[in-house]
């Protein structure tokens, strides 16, 4: 390829003075999706994406291994209320997941199946929270990939309809009282009251009771003159003596918390009690049914700790450790077990990104056990019977093992399956996941997962990583690894510091000004990878998506010498603009913001696109952006991927960019994420080395 192939795109002379700084922008005008240039310009690099990737070798044979390993399908935990119970469940055939539940009796049916709903499957199911009593159902869909969540009510008896749409309800908690005649939750406030372009924020909690208007009838409770970047959090006991509420300035790591006893209290004006308030601390709060507060928290405690109080006196005075916190282990869950003649409490935990679960006595939190866990891979959504009860269930995966729920019975101390994955696949049983650890250039001890089949030399390797938001990445069974793995490749997840792997320490290792430890740490693993004889620089990728993109977008400007390929997944990458558009300000307390002189520093140091320079030998780089992403705006790729594709030196690796409509940042069709896998896997392919052949791979092949 050479540059003269690429589209044409103006560059504009359009400089701004910031902080001090002269900052150009020469590509703003891609921000405009609607703009005639914009389209034309999209229309050209789709032809281009198509011209360059649809020809790859190997697309039928990895298209069919990636349906073969996604006809595993999924399973959820169980969620009982009395003796019914609900679950989500996908097989083979299906595009989405579907919500059922099973009649006390033991019939199974489907709830909500959005692909009844939805011929083109476009609407995804993004939420549900049945009542207390298992008779109605809150639930949430959006249609195109927009998660502008509509929130609806149904009878479960009968399956039908008895309330909704009620609009603006995007990541609405929804909390019932008992007997099922009201619920709290949370919407935005209308456009209409809002200034311009904060649509997106002001949120506030109501009380809403079923069959009435939630336009006119339903009764604000909390969040009118707080921050407008505010989340809220709502839920209410089992007993529905208890109310609490929290609030958390965008995506920060902290709270504040309260709780109301609404025996004492109107349930339009419930009078609130502080837990936390001012504190650079995460909390939540849950009274159990012994009437005992638990406080889940990281005060103090960087991997957390559970602490006991009572709710009607709850002040941080009155805590009282249950479960402390561990030196090297973060707690990520807990389940109360209580109808034993010894009471126990269940945490879960994850030592360096694997997954383990304890036993303690539940009065005093004293260890007594261990669940035999299924093996070295990520436990989750560990439930329990409101009602009490001496069992529990577990979702388990590995890099080589689909989702499958496990039940354990505490009173028999036995693990028995309760629901494997509803397809068969056959995996090689020589993949191998192996946990390395290597030192960052600062000197940090930091790990990663590398995923191989027996093989000697460097071989083509994708290095995947997040390093944001406190979230981990721990094993998790992936078509996308295992077709990879299996052509020969190697697919390595690093735990960098900004997720949690490591508790809120490693998170805020990782951002603000610290931001650049998480692209040195991707180096760095990077290097070790080469310097271990896994891979070379001519056979190494990078990919991620959202943050991840920002992760792909900065390795690939500060070290393009270290990678031959890239997949960039709708990406944040002009950091000086990023807070304009999409949730962009509800992310300045993990980025910094442009506004401010000192973060700006930190901002423009290292946002991608303003980091590109002209004749530089970029990798090969494929952006995947999703038009109706309502959370990373796909302007960041546009941008992004016209200055590279300008200032590359590299003829032989291309700046490709694919633009999908009708998808967003969140879930989508099964069909569609096999075709963004094969399209992705083979760019990938085709730039480190990888041949993928039309017949089986016997050990040691370079091919699928």
């Amino acid at each position: 390829m050479t540059r003269e192939s690429y589209p044409s795109a103006r560059r504009e002379d359009l400089v701004e003075e910031i902080h001090g700084h002269r900052v150009p922008d020469p590509y703003r005008w891609l921000e405009d999706p609607h703009g005639e240039e914009t389209k034309t310009w999209l229309t050209e690099q789709d032809e281009l994406f198509h011209r360059e990737v649809d020809g790859l070798p190997g697309r039928d044979r990895l298209r069919a291994r990636i349906r073969e390993l996604l006809g595993a399908g999924t399973v959820s935990t169980p969620i009982w209320r009395g003796e019914r119970q609900f679950f989500m469940r996908r097989t083979a055939e299906q595009e989405h997941a579907v919500l059922y539940t099973v009649d006390p009796e033991g019939t199974e049916r489907a709830l909500i199946d959005p692909m009844a709903l939805d011929s083109t499957h476009t609407t995804t199911l993004d939420s549900w929270q049945p009542d207390k009593e298992g008779r109605l159902l809150a639930y949430q869909l959006s249609h195109g990939g927009d998660e502008e969540s509509k929130l609806y009510v149904m009878d479960i008896a009968t399956g039908e309809r008895v309330e909704g749409p009620i609009d603006r309800c995007r990541y609405t908690p929804v909390a019932w009282l008992p007997g099922g005649e009201a619920f709290y939750y949370v919407r935005r406030l209308p456009a209409d009251q809002v200034p311009a372009g904060e649509d997106q924020y002001h949120r506030r909690v109501y009380l809403h009771r079923i069959g009435t208007d939630p336009e006119t009838d339903d009764v604000m409770i909390f969040g009118a003159g707080l921050e407008k970047t505010n989340y809220y959090g709502v839920s209410v006991s089992r007993d529905g003596n208890w109310l609490t509420l929290s609030a958390s300035q965008g995506t920060a790591p902290r709270n504040d918390l309260w709780i109301c006893d609404l025996r004492t209290s109107p349930l339009e004006a419930p009078e609130l009690t502080a837990v936390q308030e001012g504190v650079d601390a995460e909390t939540g709060l849950y009274v159990g049914r012994d009437g005992r507060a638990y406080v889940f928290t990281d005060r103090d405690a960087p991997r957390s700790r559970l602490c006991v109080t009572d709710p009607a006196s709850p002040s941080y005075e009155t805590w009282r450790d249950l479960i402390p916190e561990d030196p090297e282990a973060v707690l990520s869950d807990f389940a109360i077990l209580d109808d034993l003649d010894r009471p126990v409490l269940l945490a879960g935990w994850t030592r360096h990104a694997l997954s383990e679960i304890t036993i303690h006595d539940l009065e005093t939190g004293a260890r007594i056990g261990e669940v035999p866990v299924p093996g070295l891979g990520t436990l989750g959504g560990i439930s329990e019977r409101p009602e009490g009860g001496h069992e529990a269930w577990f979702v388990y995966t590995d890099n080589t093992t689909p989702v499958s729920v496990h039940r354990f019975d505490a009173r028999t101390g036995e693990l028995s399956l309760w629901a494997s994955a509803p397809g068969a696949v056959e995996v090689p049983a020589d993949v191998e996941t192996r946990q390395v650890a290597y030192t960052s250039y600062d000197g940090t001890e930091v790990r990663m997962l590398v995923v191989a089949r027996p093989g000697d030399g460097p071989r083509p390797t994708i290095l995947y990583g997040y390093g944001g938001f406190n979230i981990p990445l721990t094993p998790a069974y992936s078509a996308t690894t295992l077709a990879w793995v299996e052509a020969g490749g190697v697919f390595v997840v690093a735990n960098l510091r900004g997720g949690s792997e490591e508790g809120e320490e490693w998170h805020r290792a990782g951002m603000l000004d610290k931001k650049q430890n998480v692209f040195d740490d991707f180096h760095s693993a990077a290097e070790k990878l080469i310097a271990d004889g896994w891979t070379s620089p001519d056979r190494l990728a990078v990919s991620g998506g959202s943050n991840g993109g920002l992760l792909v977008g900065a390795a690939i400007t500060q070290r393009p010498d270290l990678y031959a390929a890239a997949v960039c997944s709708a990406p944040l990458l002009d950091m000086v603009r990023y807070e304009r558009f999409g949730l962009g300000q509800t992310w300045n307390v993990e980025y910094g913001s442009a506004d401010d002189p000192e973060q700006f520093e930190w901002l423009y140091a290292y946002s991608p696109y303003h980091r590109v320079r002209e004749g530089v030998a970029y990798p090969a780089t494929l952006f995947t952006v999703f038009e109706s992403d309502t959370r990373v705006d796909p302007l960041h790729a546009r941008k992004m991927c016209a200055a590279l594709q300008h200032a590359t030196s590299d003829a032989a690796r291309p700046i490709l960019l694919r633009n999908e409509a009708d998808v967003g940042h969140g879930s989508r069709a099964i069909s569609r994420s096999v075709d963004l896998t094969v399209d992705t896997l083979s760019f990938t392919a085709a730039y480190t080395g990888l041949t993928i052949v039309s017949r089986p791979a016997d050990p040691g092949d370079d091919g699928l």
